[in-house]
């Protein structure tokens, strides 16, 4: 099971944020290139304490939702709404200068291990996570946005 806590996994997600560009189109949703570098960002400062999202979570999501998302291995469906305050034109981090984001992500990823994770802080959506959790949930969240844009 792919986790952010292989340094060969996150690796791999660190190459294929390298391939993108500016001008990779979306094969599905909204965001586009710059914003979804913004958006990956800022979810993983969530999981930090660097940013705060407003819950969405109720018991199957704590339960049974969250034990398929990050457990079963199928691809995350598209188009399942963000918080607010994650949502590129709403409260999302807007984009500035493609590269200077995405390294801001680069740095953002290289601090979102585990002993940097704060596990006291609930995801929005599945509820409280275990740093291993949110590993799993870091890799998975990357991938499904890369795979958005054909990488």
């Amino acid at each position: 099971m792919h986790t952010l806590e292989s340094a060969i996994v996150r690796q791999s997600i660190e190459r294929r944020f390298s391939a993108l560009t500016s001008a990779d189109q979306r094969l599905w949703g909204k965001m586009s290139a710059p914003e979804m570098i913004c958006h990956v960002c800022d979810s993983y400062q969530l999981a930090l304490g660097e940013k705060t999202a407003s819950t969405a979570s109720g018991f199957l999501q704590r339960t049974l939702v969250k034990w398929i998302a990050l457990n079963v291995p199928v691809r995350w469906p598209k188009g399942v709404p963000t918080r607010p305050e994650m949502k590129q034109g709403i409260g999302g981090t807007a984009p500035t200068s493609f590269e200077q984001d995405r390294e801001k992500l680069f740095s953002v990823l290289q601090r979102f291990r585990g002993d940097s994770i704060d596990a006291r802080i609930p995801h929005p959506t599945f509820g409280p996570l275990t740093t291993a959790e949110w590993l799993r949930w870091g890799y998975l969240h990357a991938d499904h946005h890369l795979r958005q844009f054909g990488r």
